[in-house]
């Protein structure tokens, strides 16, 4: 009988193990952790991985992620957030990795933490993970990261009669315009949040009387 395949759950293991250490595992890990008997199993499910091009051999032969190891399935099937909404679900799936939603300069993209309320009409919370595209000419509408008269701020880019200037989104409307200087950082191309609270979350919950 011939033996059931299971690389794909293999596979997805090893994304877990990877995201907690930082490296791969080596072949008597991956095998403990994936219950095998023998590490021979780990080191063929590993070739398997490497001719489906989820791992690849770096210099010395040492096992290193490729970048289809990072995707996930991505369902083409919107989640539907009203009522009386009437979707076309596929249940289609395809590999798709963050970074290619985001990303499509590497070289010039850099990831900030944003601190402070400012943005919240826009979506854009405080503790969020700002995805912004350096070097680019910033145009009206676009949100930006932007050095106004020495301090650092996310905003939305806006022109006015040929004047530039900053624009907040939260209750009080606040808009910034430079007395000196405005530098742009670059534009925010999208953002990243994390439901999952912090230890310091947890922690200040807990003393809340949150957490049961």
């Amino acid at each position: 009988m011939a033996r059931t395949n299971n690389d794909a759950q293999h596979l997805r293991r090893l994304r877990d193990l990877y995201a907690r250490a930082g490296c791969m595992p080596s072949y008597s890990e991956m095998a403990r952790a994936l219950g095998f008997k023998a590490k021979n199993a780990a080191f063929k499910l590993t070739q398997r991985l490497v001719a489906s091009g989820y791992l690849e051999k770096s210099v010395g032969g040492r096992l290193v992620p490729s970048s289809d190891f990072f995707t996930v399935d991505f369902s083409d099937d919107e989640v539907r957030a009203g009522f009386g909404c009437e979707g076309n679900a596929t249940g289609r799936l395809q590999a798709q990795a963050l970074n290619q939603l985001l990303i499509t300069r590497p070289s010039k993209t850099v990831f900030l933490q944003v601190r402070g309320d400012s943005m919240v009409d826009a979506g854009i919370l405080s503790g969020d993970v700002a995805v912004v595209e350096t070097g680019m000419q910033a145009v009206h509408g676009d949100v930006v990261v932007a050095e106004i008269d020495g301090i650092h701020t996310i905003k939305e880019y806006r022109i006015d009669r040929g004047k530039p200037y900053l624009a907040a989104h939260d209750q009080d409307r606040r808009s910034m315009c430079a007395k000196e200087t405005l530098n742009i950082i670059g534009v925010v191309r999208g953002v990243v949040r994390s439901y999952k609270p912090s230890l310091t979350g947890r922690a200040k919950l807990a003393k809340q009387g949150a957490l049961r």
